[in-house]
């Protein structure tokens, strides 16, 4: 199931004061573990706005949450993905001029995949790249422009906020050449989208700033009959362009998806939380078989 986070952040999931999950997060523990079997309620109180503090403009009528179902195969260089989802009312926007913040696109779908050495990857899914100071969050600065980050790429990340510190660490980035350490060390998310109006397919990754460009990419199909979507994805498991995770059979990775559907943009999704994907591996959360 796909869920509705409005401003939640990283920096939100560490503040005890935010998240009652804090410490039990910071300990280890995977959002999987707690929240697996509740993400439809937790999505329709913060679409709502019935949970305080994490949605300051709710969209009357906007669903806060769709499952979604996911078959994934491989056959030994390619990793293929399904996704099939119902799709919902028209819910207009009443802050955007037309109702549809991204008219071009009725649905966009995005995942991210990572290994463990990325900090958070193994517990939060995406949760580790949305910041409190990115654009359109709480914490978001005047006048600039703040994209998905890693703690990776930054001297200080402020979780607390004491004295009334903003969130995040948007102007705390490391230097240059410690970036590339750091992307070279493999410590980026591998991103990859489709946009399904205009049919256009985005690879790239996060590190200290969201690049989507750069990557492989991936081949896309998607169909809308019936009211149902039905996306199929097809990806090498092995690249050597920048920004990509290769994958081995014999390791699991982290995974976590996003759609924008009903012609939404930038935080305005539906998530889910993180995954385990695998390969011919019944432990995993998402197990590909070999076709």
């Amino acid at each position: 199931t796909l869920f509705y986070p409005g401003q939640t952040s990283i920096e939100w999931a560490l503040r005890g004061k935010d998240h009652g999950g804090s410490r039990p997060f910071k300990a280890g523990d995977r959002c999987f573990d707690c929240h697996v079997e509740e993400t439809a309620d937790m999505g329709q109180k913060i679409v709502t706005a019935e949970k305080e503090g994490v949605e300051p403009t709710p969209i009357p009528g906007k669903r806060g949450s769709f499952p979604v179902t996911i078959k994934a195969a491989h056959d030994g260089e390619n990793l293929f993905l399904r996704f099939n989802w119902a799709e919902g009312a028209h819910a207009p926007v009443p802050f955007v001029d037309g109702g549809k913040m991204d008219p071009a696109n009725a649905m966009k779908l995005a995942l991210m995949i990572s290994t463990d050495d990325v900090e958070y990857a193994d517990r939060a899914g995406c949760w580790g790249t949305c910041h409190a100071d990115a654009d359109n969050m709480p914490y978001a600065p005047e006048g600039e422009t703040v994209t998905k980050y890693l703690k990776e790429s930054r001297t200080k990340i402020e979780v607390r906020g004491r004295g009334g510190k903003a969130l995040g660490g948007w102007d705390k980035r490391k230097s240059d050449e410690e970036i590339q350490e750091a992307f070279d060390a493999g410590l980026f998310m591998d991103i990859i989208r489709y946009k399904a109006g205009e049919k256009v397919v985005e690879d790239g990754y996060i590190l200290a700033d969201r690049v989507m460009e750069g990557g492989q990419g991936a081949e896309f199909n998607a169909q809308l009959v019936g009211g149902q979507w039905v996306v199929e994805m097809k990806r090498k498991l092995t690249s050597d362009q920048k920004g990509d995770v290769s994958m081995a059979l014999d390791q699991t990775y982290n995974i976590g998806f996003a759609i924008h559907d009903d012609y939404s943009n930038s935080r305005f999704h539906h998530v889910s939380i993180g995954y385990r994907l695998g390969f011919d591996n019944a432990e995993a959360d998402i197990n590909a078989l070999k076709r």
